[in-house]
């Protein structure tokens, strides 16, 4: 962003008396639109039952560590963490 962008939009932010202003901000080396896509992997909230129904048997299956309990099954493209037996995220392998 340019220095007199920044100076425009800080000067707008002070004039609209207490109403907030925001940018987005992309970085090289990221794609924000990959963070948010969950296509072909299991969503959170998921039982570990429905993701076996849906995905098959995972190609690991790692025991649960600490408290609250947290476990990990990984597939051949992405793995699975459960708190319990509720999936509370899905990540994609590299």
């Amino acid at each position: 962003m340019s220095k007199l962008r920044a100076l425009i939009l800080a000067a707008a932010a002070a004039s609209l008396g207490g109403f907030a202003v925001a940018d987005t901000l992309q970085m090289e080396g990221t794609n924000n639109a990959s963070r948010f896509e969950q296509a072909g992997k299991p969503s959170r909230g998921m039982t570990q039952a429905r993701v076996e129904a849906d995905y098959g048997q995972p190609q690991q299956r790692h025991g649960a560590v600490g408290d609250p309990p947290i476990s990990r099954w990984d597939y051949p493209g992405f793995v699975v963490f459960f708190e319990y037996d509720r999936v509370v995220h899905a990540v994609t392998k590299r």
